[in-house]
């Protein structure tokens, strides 16, 4: 029975191959057909209309409307005209036709091998058919159908914590944001909060005002943190609201301070060592070591940290200028470094230049385009920043 089903689809597409094949070819034959029986009625016209002239013409000089003479030179210039209208009909019979005849040949014949080899090579018509059913209960990679099968679980079981928990960071990756948000509100509300799950909600608050620690984005991660007071990710987030909000000197503790809880090599020391250098102070030590170059290009060395702390704010401000650019230079030499790209983006918004923002932000996605999983992560931080990402998209 299952080999009857397989053999009737098998048929029933090649069928459906044959038709579009055929209505194809009509769409294409019609103009051509349509363009000679045209061109034959404009010139059964003309000869209709020279034929009524002369018998008109035999009807004024029969009522002594013109005379004998002017009727001759008419009926003279109308024959003429006729005689002329039957030989370029007969002069042009012959040469459409056979014109005609291979464009015909080409459009019913060759244009449908054509297309058949060219589908047998790229094509896979031993492919079985998989409908979505069946992609659901053998999803293997594919992330669409695993989302999806997600999708329907919950919405049969929309109390089910687990799946919206497990769903919340997917679909946040997948910038999915509005969904993230309520994915992340149900997974608190059914299995109670926890700093992952707080920290998650507060980033796709942020990632909805593009960038912006807002009030509500704040309460949540301050909720984070009175269940884990040691949370980097949360205090980093609320040192971010104090930049943003115009108060340097308290978001510049509040870096230093995660700066000093943190371990020698936090992944998120060098963007906090960044921040704590915009807000006029001198990067922590645990990111400037010997060996913290090498790993991330532009990292402010040991002689740096000793010449910041003896500037003044405007000298610190042109020293932290010129590590930006040296930054950039190297990622000009060496394109793919993705931290670097992540830290030049933000350096240069955090310096208030934009366009320098945007160009770099175009440069890095060159070297990791969206369709990536870092290309999606550039284009995260400039959702953030508010650079708009040009000539890319998601």
């Amino acid at each position: 029975m299952k080999a009857r089903f397989t053999y009737l689809g098998d048929m029933l597409f090649w069928i459906l191959v044959a038709a579009l094949t055929a209505a194809l070819a009509v769409i294409l034959l019609y103009p051509l057909l349509r363009g000679a029986k045209a061109a034959d009625n404009i010139r059964a016209g003309e000869t209709a209309v020279y034929r009524d002239q002369l018998r008109e013409l035999d009807r004024d000089l029969d009522g002594g409307l013109i005379t004998p003479e002017e009727a001759d030179y008419a009926r003279a210039e109308i024959g003429r005209r006729l005689i002329a209208v039957s030989a370029d009909e007969q002069a042009q019979t012959l040469k459409p036709a056979r014109h005609h005849r291979f464009t015909e040949a080409f459009v019913l014949l060759l244009l449908p091998v054509l297309g058949l080899c060219l589908y047998l090579r790229t094509g896979r018509p031993d492919l079985p058919s998989q409908p979505l059913e069946a992609r659901l209960e053998n999803p293997g990679n594919d992330v669409a159908v695993l989302i999806t099968k997600a999708e329907r679980h919950l919405a049969e079981k929309p109390d089910d914590g687990k799946g919206w928990d497990v769903l919340a960071p997917i679909y946040f990756r997948t910038m999915r944001i509005n969904d993230a948000q309520v994915a992340y509100r149900n997974a608190i509300r059914l299995l109670g909060p926890s700093p992952v799950r707080l920290d998650g909600l507060a980033e796709t608050l942020m990632a909805v005002s593009d960038g912006v620690v807002t009030e509500e984005a704040r309460q949540v991660l301050e909720q984070s943190l009175t269940l884990e007071p040691d949370n980097p990710r949360a205090r980093f987030y609320i040192a971010l609201s104090m930049e943003q909000a115009g108060r340097p000197d308290e978001a510049r503790q509040a870096f230093e301070a995660l700066a000093k809880q943190s371990p020698a090599d936090a992944p998120w020391l060098p963007l906090v060592n960044q921040h704590i250098a915009m807000n006029g102070g001198a990067p922590a030590g645990p990111d400037v070591n010997p060996g913290a170059g090498a790993a991330a290009p532009g990292n402010p060395t040991q002689q740096d940290v000793t010449a910041a702390e003896t500037m003044n704010a405007g000298d610190r401000q042109q020293m932290i200028r010129g590590m930006v650019e040296s930054l950039d230079a190297k990622l000009s030499e060496d394109p793919n470094n993705f931290e670097g790209w992540m830290r030049l983006v933000r350096s240069y918004a955090v310096l208030n230049d934009k366009d320098r923002a945007a160009g770099a932000l175009k440069r890095g996605l060159a070297a990791f385009p969206p369709p990536g999983e870092q290309g999606r992560q550039l284009l995260a931080l400039a959702r953030e920043l508010g650079i708009a990402p040009e000539g890319a998209t998601q």
